[in-house]
């Protein structure tokens, strides 16, 4: 398949073209959040088979809002422009909940990071987020 996996999406439920600008960076996060574990369970599963319960551990540990702002935080040195924009409109963003094990400042990258990996897919730049999770995770030193 040549095509991108949200053109792809698109195409197949008749989805119309949306300016992505358009979207609140609360919408992005959301869909960002998905898209990051979609990244990081793969990358857990193909790093062995083992229990669901033992899979669902370490991916927990790396998708919790504390790891997510360490990451985006080891990262803002290597976002273009237009990246940092978007995370700063995620961080920014007033969300009416908060991740129940996780400080404030905390949720509030995690939720910029996410915004961000959500613009990301919605640009259909899905090397980009595997790139910058790559080096994210290397950077501040979260998988083992």
């Amino acid at each position: 398949m040549d095509k991108k996996i949200n053109s792809y999406i698109k195409e197949q439920f008749d989805i119309a073209d949306v300016d992505i600008k358009t979207y609140s960076p609360l919408a992005l996060a959301y869909i960002g959040d998905g898209i990051f574990e979609l990244v990081i369970r793969s990358i857990v599963v193909g790093k062995g088979n083992t229990k669901a319960s033992q899979l669902h551990q370490h991916t927990s540990h790396i998708v919790k809002a504390a790891s997510q702002a360490k990451m985006i935080e080891a990262l803002e040195d290597d976002l273009t422009e237009e990246e940092a924009d978007v995370y700063r409109r995620g961080r920014n963003a007033k969300s009416p909940t908060m991740a129940k094990n996780a400080s404030m400042a905390d949720y509030r990258k995690a939720t910029g990071f996410e915004a961000l990996m959500g613009y990301l897919y919605l640009k259909d730049d899905f090397e980009r987020i595997v790139e910058l999770t790559k080096l994210g995770l290397e950077k501040a030193k979260i998988l083992h």
